[in-house]
């Protein structure tokens, strides 16, 4: 274990969640709490990623650098099509 302090959590969890937990834990030869820590931080990771991209395309606006509704749908169709385009600029790039 880190050299980390740890604190316990508490959760309402429904018994069929906590079985297949419980299923990974012995299949692993892990405790449930290692398999509980493993999959909030998994979780946490993902979560803060989305922020992380939502926050890089909110800078993306405000900096004017965007694509035209109807130039991405065109090249979107042009993927189907047997000439596909090649992909839109950003207003800002010219």
């Amino acid at each position: 274990m880190s050299d980390k302090k740890n604190r316990v959590v508490t959760a309402h969890v429904p018994e069929d969640l906590v079985e297949r937990v419980e299923k990974f834990a012995a299949r692993q030869d892990r405790s449930k709490g290692w398999v509980v820590r493993q999959a909030l931080a998994a979780w946490v990771s993902q979560e803060e990623e989305i922020e992380r991209h939502i926050e890089e395309g909110l800078a993306d606006i405000d900096a004017g650098c965007t694509h035209s509704h109807d130039g991405v749908a065109a090249w979107l169709l042009s993927l189907k099509s047997g000439a596909p385009q090649s992909p839109p600029r950003a207003k800002d790039e010219g």
